[in-house]
Parts: C-alpha cells; structure tokens; sequence
C-alpha cells in the first residue's frame, strides 16, 4: 500500500517538476537528459542483445549434443 501512494507522489511531483506553466519548468532539461541518455542505453540493450544471443546459440548446441547422446545411448541399449 505505502508503494502505491509513494508512486503516486513520485508521478504527481514528476509531472508538477515537467509543466511548464509550473515554477520548476524542468521539461527542458528533462527533455535533454533524455536525448543524451538514448545513445548509451541504446548501447546497453545492444550488449545485452549480443550476450543473449551468444547463450541461445550455446543452450542450442548443448541441447543437440544432449539430444545426440540419448539417442547413442537408446540405441546401445537395444
């Protein structure tokens, strides 16, 4: 519950911080922040793109050889 009020005060003090009819009048600055932040966060999701993939492609290759080996050892036993 005190989550959910704390969410609200954040929101309303975010959006009282961004007007710009209000005293803060940040909507400048945040906008900047923003636009200065994209290329590095960009940056993040591709790196963590890049190791996702490589542990597809690896969890892929352990699974064919697991795969390979039951079905050497299904025939070994026959």
């Amino acid at each position: 519950m005190i989550s959910i009020i704390l969410g609200i005060i954040f929101i309303a003090f975010t959006v009282f911080a961004v007007l710009p009819m209000c005293p803060l009048n940040w909507g400048a600055d945040v906008i900047n922040f923003l636009k200065g932040s994209v290329p590095v966060l960009a940056a993040f999701i591709g790196l963590i793109c890049l190791f996702i993939g490589a542990a597809d492609l690896k969890d892929k290759k352990e699974a064919k050889l697991e795969e390979k080996s039951e079905e050497e050892a299904s025939k070994e036993d026959n």
